[in-house]
């Protein structure tokens, strides 16, 4: 066998999402494009804001080739940095400095980055259902396990009362995404606050930090005015996660960051870890030149009329035509409950109305299906009649 044991598993769970998409496209090939539904990938269709077009020609205009091309510290550039930190200090009522920020090949870079700086073979992270189903080899490409606290249902809120159960000393990580994907689900001030309650007990049982990794690429996806809690201002030992990609529709250019406050325990040794990790994964450092152009861009915000008007239309349409739909309050999925038991038995179905949907249980969720509403609103009005047909065979409508 030529490939190692580790990358045998990883070929063989091999992303179901990115199978689809290419289903999908394999299927445009025979019946045209514009007669499929893909919902499978979040990628986002929304355009990139003027302001970021702009700071890419000024970046090029005003600074050598040099510099906007070159190397830079592993941590990033010190003006990007500084420029965060000002934005999270302003946003957040935080303290950071440009040291206590790391800019990373987006927020799977950073996951990769703090799992290399913190995991030993068999330590535990944890992660809550439903959950983004690339967190589990994240942690396994540095021998840590991915333990799942099943999903609070039919809310769809962080299940507590699982956790506590979950934790071991081995635990070194708990993994919160909000606003969440799959669900759409955005877990209140009061949920947060109770996290803490049990992670400070649990360290005090445990005898060492527990790390929260705030990953949060949909922060700004958040409708009807639901506030998204800041986590790093409620619990302590927490690294802050973001990417680019979704709020500036920049999924290809990798570009994101983490910071990690110096209130949090280890702060000294776990920085200059990040660090380092940063460099020897091989990135050795985020793309220099969307460094310097999110670095102009920290107030530009992400058009959320656009997903608005999808998720509601895609909600109203689905509901009305009897499906079971969960209510997304952020991001840009929504989950629809399988009318089988097997939800795959849906997603075969909705292949023959060329709709393309994700089966949940790669999330850790299985019973559902998430579609991916980033798309142009023109696509959601055409897939309605497939949906149509798809409720009649269901034997729902």
């Amino acid at each position: 066998m030529v490939i190692s044991k580790n990358m045998e598993s990883l070929v063989a769970g091999s992303s179901v999402i990115r199978k689809l998409f290419e289903e999908g496209l394999q299927m445009a090939q025979v019946v045209g494009k514009e007669n499929v539904y893909d919902f499978s990938l979040g990628n986002p269709a929304s355009p990139v804001p003027d302001e970021v077009k702009a700071a890419i020609n000024d970046v090029l205009a005003n600074n050598s080739e040099a510099y906007v091309h070159g190397y830079m510290k592993n941590a990033g550039f010190d003006e990007t940095r500084e420029a965060v930190a000002n934005h999270l200090n302003k946003s957040f009522a935080m303290d950071y400095d440009k040291d206590d920020i790391i800019m990373t090949v987006g927020a799977a870079g950073a996951m990769n980055c703090i799992f290399r700086a913190m995991l030993n073979t068999d330590d535990e992270v944890i992660a809550f259902a439903p959950f983004f189903g690339e967190y589990k080899n994240y942690a396994a490409n540095f021998g840590g396990k991915l333990v799942v606290v099943p999903a609070s249902l039919p809310d769809f809120d962080l299940n507590l009362d699982e956790l506590e159960n979950k934790i071991t000393e081995k635990t070194k990580c708990i993994i919160v995404n909000n606003p969440n994907n799959p669900s759409g689900r955005i877990y209140p001030k009061e949920t947060i606050e109770k996290l803490n309650e049990i992670i400070v007990k649990a360290e005090e049982k445990v005898g060492h930090p527990i790390y929260v990794l705030c990953d949060e690429p949909y922060r700004e996806l958040a409708y009807d005015n639901t506030p998204v809690p800041y986590i790093p201002s409620i619990i302590k030992n927490s690294i802050y996660i973001y990417s680019y990609s979704k709020t500036l529709s920049l999924p290809g250019e990798r570009i994101g960051y983490l910071a990690l406050s110096k209130e949090a325990d280890g702060y000294s040794e776990l920085i200059g870890a990040l660090v380092v990790a940063n460099r020897c994964l091989g990135y050795v450092n985020a793309p220099s030149l969307f460094q310097l152009v999110i670095g102009r861009c920290q107030d530009v915000g992400v058009d959320l009329d656009f997903y608005d008007r999808n998720r509601k239309l895609l909600y109203n349409k689905l509901t009305e035509l009897g499906f079971e739909v969960v209510k997304p309050e952020g991001a840009f999925y929504l989950l629809v409950k399988s009318p089988f038991e097997d939800e795959n038995e849906f997603v075969e179905l909705g292949k023959k109305q060329h709709i393309i949907m994700v089966s949940t249980t790669t999330f850790g969720c299985p019973g559902y299906v998430r579609i991916a509403y980033c798309v142009d609103y023109k696509m959601i009005e055409r897939s309605i009649s497939a949906f149509e047909r798809l409720a009649i065979e269901c034997n729902i409508r």
